[in-house]
């Protein structure tokens, strides 16, 4: 585990990989969030966002077969220095851990590159789809839980189409097709949470397995296609560039036509190359300008849902003392119906000046109102004040 955190070696670290595999799903969160944004002044590219699964798709399989093609490594892989390898086992097959003497590495084979672009990208884009039907059935077996089905609208439909003859099988097609698409629904929904549960459960496995150093697959996908990730060398990086400029020297010899369709077709591919060269760059870029205008959004309705402080309102004026009322004595403590010191002192709430409790309440019992500022009080707003505790 040490080994794994330190990151010495070939062997990446849990780390890395663990990236590796996060940065696609945040490069769609992007994607989609500039879309949707782009989308408010040009209403088009809503259609982009209403197929995004297979919009995502395809981008991932340009950019994930050119870099398995070009670095022999995933396009995320390719970021961190990352490189796909081969597994050639000795004699004892049984052995999968990492570092072993009986596991020696080699380059990608052709069918390893087409089954990696599959597990990278036609398995998560079925996992999605997978995922949203189940929600969609879900949400409506929910709602109709709550509100109930009402079947009277098709059963009128169903009533009216027998009649003619020859709406009558069109209708009866359709029902079919129906019936069937409803049971392979209703088989996904009940498969589902199984399927998915089991594919977590593989991929917690083989993840805590590999950063206790127990095995050199990451995933299952990586075991299936006996695929180890390495960190590639600096020779290897080196070599990178040489290998892109060998392939696409290759390509540009392998150009037929006439010499106006050479040419266009040499545009038509340094076009190509040149997207996919700063593809890297810009989609990195879309996931950092993502990240900065989530934190910055996220901080703007923080400020604005935080409840505002404002100071404290300045005091009330003190009451007027009324003409024919009792006059306040020089000494505060001093109880102005008695003239002696308070005893269990109390205060009447109309007017906030402090008597003597027994003063106050046989005063107010008897006149109903303060004997200072003349203010109408009962006996129930004259409270005990527990200043001496």
């Amino acid at each position: 585990m040490l080994f794994q955190v330190g990151g010495q070696g070939t062997r990446p670290t849990f780390f890395e990989m663990a990236a590796a595999q996060q940065l696609p799903a945040s490069l769609r969160t992007a994607l989609t969030y500039s879309l949707g944004v782009l989308a408010l002044r040009r209403p088009f590219l809503h259609k982009i966002l209403d197929y995004e699964d297979e919009f995502f798709g395809l981008l991932m399989m340009v950019l994930e077969t050119h870099s398995l093609r070009t670095t022999e490594a995933s396009f995320s892989e390719s970021l961190y220095g990352l490189r796909r390898r081969a597994v050639e086992f000795g004699p004892c097959k049984e052995v999968v851990k990492p570092d072993s003497d009986q596991i020696r590495l080699s380059n990608l084979r052709k069918r390893q590159r087409v089954l990696s672009v599959a597990f990278l990208v036609a398995f998560p884009y079925f996992k999605s789809k997978l995922h949203s039907l189940y929600n969609k059935e879900r949400e409506a077996r929910l709602q109709a839980s709550l509100w109930g089905s009402d079947n009277t609208g098709m059963d009128e439909t169903e009533n009216f189409l027998d009649q003619s003859r020859g709406a009558f099988s069109v209708g009866r097609e359709i029902s079919i097709m129906t019936h069937i698409k409803k049971k392979l629904v209703s088989i996904v929904v009940a498969c589902y949470p199984w399927i998915h549960a089991t594919n977590e459960g593989l991929s917690f496995s083989y993840q805590l397995l590999y950063l206790l150093d127990a095995t050199g697959f990451y995933n299952q996908g990586l075991h299936v296609l006996g695929i180890h990730v390495c960190r590639a060398t600096g020779q290897e990086l080196m070599d990178s560039s040489s290998r892109i400029s060998k392939i696409r020297s290759r390509e540009r010899e392998m150009l037929r036509g006439p010499p106006w369709l050479k040419a266009t077709q040499r545009i038509l591919l340094n076009g190509m190359y040149t997207t996919l060269d700063y593809a890297q760059t810009g989609l990195i870029a879309a996931v950092f300008f993502f990240k900065m205008m989530e934190w910055w959004y996220q901080s703007a309705e923080e400020r604005m849902s935080s409840p505002t402080v404002y100071p404290p309102p300045p005091p009330p004026p003190p009451p007027k003392v009324a003409k024919n009322g009792i006059p306040l004595p020089l000494d505060r403590t001093t109880c102005p119906l008695c003239n002696e010191k308070w005893v269990n002192p109390s205060v009447i709430t109309v007017s906030g000046f402090v008597f003597c409790y027994t003063c106050a309440f046989k005063y107010i019992s008897q006149y109903k109102h303060c004997p200072v500022t003349r203010i109408p009080a009962s006996v129930d707003q004259v409270r005990r004040l527990f200043h001496d505790l």
